[in-house]
Parts: C-alpha cells; sequence; structure tokens
C-alpha cells in the first residue's frame, strides 16, 4: 500500500511522505471543519432540513475532495462554498423569491455549464493566459482575505458602525487564545517544526475545552436522513428567462474563485511550472465542476476549492494524497459530528492568520518597477478581502490591467483571454 501511494501520488518526488500528507489533510480539515455546521444553517434559512443539508454538505466535500486528490493529484480540498451558499439562500431563495428546489436546479445547471468549460479548453486556457503578476497579486489578497476573516472569526476584528470595522476586546478568551495559538504555531514553524499548524490549532482548541470556554461534544453520533434535500431539485424550474442571469452569476463566480484559490495554493506550494502555468490543471478543473453538479443532487449549494487547503499546503502536503484525507475525514464527520464541531472559532482563526501571513509575501515577487503590472495586481490584493469576494476582486483586477495596459499604450501585452476575462466582469458588474 506504501509503494502504490508513493507511486500513484508521486509523494517522494514531490519532496512529502505519507506521514506529513495525512497531517497536512488533517489540518486542512480541521481548518474548514466549521462548513458542516455553517452552511446547513444558511441553507436552513431558505426552508432545507438541517440535517439532511448536514449529510448533503459531508458527501459532497468528501467526493470533491477524493475526486480532487485522485484525478487532479493537488492537495485542494473541495466543499459547499461561503457566499455561494449565501447567494443561494439570501439572493435566489429569500431576495428573488424562488423556491429552493428550483434554486438548486439553478445550481445543476450551473455545474453542467461549468463542466462542459472544464472539459473545453476554454476554462484552461483563460486561466493559463492569467499574468504572472495578476497571479502573484491573487495569492497575496487570498492571503490577506484569509487574514481578514480569522481576526473576524477569533474576534480580534470586529463591527464598527462609523468605520466598518475596528478592534475588538482582546481581554476577552477567544481573543487571546487566538494570538497565543498563532504565537505558538509561529514558533513552532519559526524552529523547522512541520506540524506546527496543526498542533497550535488543537492546542488553543484544548485551551478552551479545559477551561469550559468551548464546548465538548463528543466523539460520535449517528448520521440523519438525507432524503429530504436527496434529489430534489427542479431541474424544469431552473430553465425560464428570469433564471438565467443567476445561472451565470453562479458559474461566474464558482470559475473564479476556484481559479483564483487553485493559483493561490499553486504559488504557495510551489507547484506552477517554468511558465508559471499550473500542472494538470483540467483535471482540477473538472474535479471541481463535477462536485458542483454532484453537490446539487445531494442537495447543497455550489461546491468550490477551499482556500483554507493553504493551510494543509503550509504543513507540507504537496499531493492529492492530502486532498483524500481530507475525503475520509468529511466521510468520517457523518458519525464524528460532534468532535468536529468542538473546535472552537479562534482555534481555527489560529491557523489561518499563520497562513495568511505566509500568503502575504507572493507580493515582494511582483514587478514593481513597472506600474502597467504592479498597480492591477495590487489592486487585485486589496479588493479580495474587502470586497470579501475573490471573484469580485479578480475581476477589477482584470479590468484595471485592460484599461491601464491601454492608456499606456501597452495594448501588445493584453491577451484575447485577458480582454474576454475582464468583459465578462465589467457586463457582471453593471448588468447581471
Amino acid at each position: 500500500m506504501t509503494n502504490w501511494l508513493d507511486k500513484h501520488f508521486a509523494i517522494a518526488a514531490s519532496g512529502s511522505s505519507i506521514g506529513t500528507e495525512v497531517i497536512a489533510g488533517t489540518t486542512t480539515f480541521l481548518t474548514m471543519a466549521y462548513i458542516i455546521v455553517v452552511n446547513p444553517a444558511i441553507l436552513s434559512d431558505a426552508g432545507m432540513d438541517f440535517d439532511a443539508v448536514f449529510v448533503a454538505t459531508c458527501l459532497a466535500a468528501a467526493l470533491g475532495s477524493l475526486a480532487m486528490g485522485l484525478l487532479a493529484n493537488y492537495p485542494v480540498a473541495v466543499a459547499p462554498g461561503m457566499g455561494q451558499n449565501a447567494f443561494f439562500t439570501y439572493a435566489i431563495v429569500i431576495g428573488a423569491g424562488y423556491d429552493w428546489q428550483t434554486a438548486l436546479g439553478a445550481v445543476f445547471l450551473s455545474g453542467v455549464l461549468f463542466v462542459l468549460i472544464s472539459v473545453l479548453p476554454v476554462r484552461e486556457w483563460v486561466i493559463n493566459a492569467i499574468p504572472r503578476n495578476q497571479k502573484l497579486g491573487i495569492a497575496a489578497g487570498i492571503g490577506i482575505f484569509l487574514a481578514f476573516i480569522a481576526l473576524q472569526n477569533a474576534g480580534i476584528i470586529v463591527n464598527n458602525d462609523a468605520t466598518l470595522v475596528g478592534l475588538g476586546d482582546l481581554t476577552h478568551f477567544g481573543p487571546v487564545t487566538a494570538l497565543a495559538g498563532f504565537v505558538l504555531i509561529a514558533a513552532l514553524a519559526a524552529r523547522g517544526f512541520r506540524a506546527a499548524v496543526l498542533v497550535g490549532m488543537l492546542a488553543a482548541a484544548a485551551a478552551g475545552w479545559l477551561t469550559g470556554e468551548a464546548p465538548f461534544l463528543g466523539v460520535t453520533a449517528l448520521p440523519p436522513s438525507p432524503a429530504p434535500v436527496l434529489l430534489q431539485l427542479d431541474i424544469a424550474g431552473a430553465f425560464s428567462l428570469s433564471m438565467l442571469t443567476i445561472v451565470l452569476s453562479l458559474l461566474l463566480v464558482d470559475v473564479f474563485d476556484t481559479a483564483g484559490t487553485l493559483v493561490g495554493v499553486a504559488t504557495q506550494g510551489n507547484m506552477l511550472d517554468e511558465q508559471g502555468r499550473l500542472p494538470r490543471l483540467r483535471n482540477a478543473l473538472l474535479a471541481d465542476s463535477s462536485a458542483t453538479l454532484l453537490g446539487s443532487l445531494l442537495g447543497t449549494s455550489s461546491t468550490t476549492s477551499y482556500l483554507e487547503s493553504i493551510s494543509g499546503v503550509s504543513a507540507g502536503g504537496r499531493t492529492g494524497l492530502t486532498a483524500v484525507v481530507v475525503a475520509l475525514l468529511f466521510l468520517a464527520c457523518l458519525v464524528l459530528a460532534p468532535l468536529a464541531q468542538s473546535i472552537p472559532d479562534y482555534a481555527t482563526a489560529a491557523a489561518l492568520l499563520f497562513v495568511a501571513v505566509m500568503m502575504t509575501r507572493s507580493l515582494a515577487h511582483v514587478d514593481w518597477d513597472d506600474m502597467t503590472e504592479a498597480c492591477p495586481a495590487a489592486i487585485t490584493a486589496l479588493t479580495i478581502p474587502l470586497s470579501y469576494s475573490i471573484a469580485d476582486g479578480i475581476g477589477l483586477g482584470f479590468i484595471c490591467y485592460l484599461l491601464i495596459k491601454l492608456a499606456a499604450g501597452r495594448h501588445q501585452d493584453i491577451s484575447p483571454a485577458m480582454a474576454v476575462i475582464a468583459a465578462l466582469f465589467a457586463v457582471k458588474f453593471t448588468i447581471l
């Protein structure tokens, strides 16, 4: 089995080991395990059964991550996406007045289009055409986005009506423990300890359990029935002119959320080839798009590649075995949900904050001597976290890239793919 794993995933050739991949997969899973509770909570606002969506979430994440690991050999986990689930509930169902069955039908149609684009060379052509400096800006933007999410989850950054955000109360247990966990991770990493992220996160969680600040909910429980949402989508209802913009919006966000995450993970793990392109990209895109299709059948909103995968890469994960470990842990969550739900937000925040710091260093490699390259990269890095959307940040950065290049008389630098992407986002921002 050891020889088969090494041969199939090229573990030794990637400079990793089976033990490191297992630690990396566990780290990634623990930083994203919140989705098994948060996704059902959001979709239940649309009228869907919480327990059934819990099962659908675990299964969609397991199947998507398994496909990513086995087909693409990337250490990238896949699960129902934050943002996509909010759009599903609050924009399509509550906002536009469609029932959740029709909304699932729209997710299915966007998944079909997603698969077609992934099979055809279109999406691969688009992603590989992204200039190197824009890829660096995307990676840094995702890092800052992760930091923003981590600081919010820990209560270090809070809402402020006057300034939008402000500093939270640093005397509370959550913020203090998150910062302590972050310091522990950084110190262990500085000493060369490969499992630093996982150890720091678990130490923060244990502090909460031992002090009673975080409940320990147990270890096992029987999984509920998925029947209330399984295969309940209304595809026919989604075939209407009024749903066209919804389907296209779902597709566009999914495409560029995935693209941004894959670029960020590959950049962090030094997985880009000599031309700065992602190897095995088509398989990765097919795995991600197929997960959205399967997720709609299981009864959940669009799936996507997860930012939290970068925590596993920081723990040493370099192959698809990391994603397979994540998949197995999501399957285990069907009976181990209480244990996964016992990891408090401030513990995962410590891990994500460290990962975010590591990702921002990609800005150092931007060509700051060329303003037509540096300015769009910086805009991308800034607007991803401030718009709270990877796709929107990428879109605004691409539009700026196009306009700056044209204004500077550097139209020869603009590839057809970049022009098409910028035009699509201009349409999205003004019409969709």
